[in-house]
């Protein structure tokens, strides 16, 4: 009589690049910023503040229209950003954005009543929380370290230059 013995399948978990990640939580934050908006429009009362050209408090015009663009545009151009740049420009880029983006969110609430208060402390809140994911991520970028022999081996294999290149 043999005992069967089984292990469990280990699912594998490979490392996620730091790209990936930031392209990610960019993409989680553009579909929550379109959708906030969305639901906004079933408070009662909006659709008429619309029709009668205010929106949160802001008559409707080419600049607020030209402003709502760009709170979309600038996730959607950092999930193509976070994929494509440099590292180095890349952290930077996220850095400042995401920094730049938090007071932006907090934004939201102008005109908001206490009747939403929880909405917009929620919604706020988990764009908030995507965002420093955003800054963590950037900030703790790995670094490329080079053992010695590397740095040896890659000073000998530097192109030479001619000296209008140097």
């Amino acid at each position: 009589m043999t005992i069967r013995t089984t292990t469990p399948n280990l699912l594998d978990n490979p490392p996620i690049p730091v790209q990936a990640r930031l392209a990610a939580a960019w993409t989680s934050l553009m579909f929550l910023i379109i959708y906030i908006d969305y639901f906004h429009l079933y408070q009662p009362g909006e659709i008429d503040s619309i029709r009668g050209g205010v929106i949160f408090e802001f008559d409707i015009s080419g600049t607020l229209m030209s402003t709502f663009f760009v709170v979309i545009a600038i996730p959607a151009l950092m999930i193509m950003l976070s994929m494509t740049l440099p590292a180095r420009v890349n952290r930077a880029t996220n850095l400042v954005v995401a920094s730049l983006y938090i007071p932006a969110c907090v934004f939201n609430a102008a005109g908001a009543t206490w009747d939403y208060a929880f909405y917009y402390a929620l919604t706020i809140g988990v764009e908030v929380l995507i965002l420093a994911f955003i800054l963590r991520s950037a900030w703790t970028w790995p670094r490329r370290t080079a053992s010695p022999a590397t740095l040896a081996a890659s000073l000998d294999s530097e192109p030479l230059r001619t000296p209008q290149q140097a």
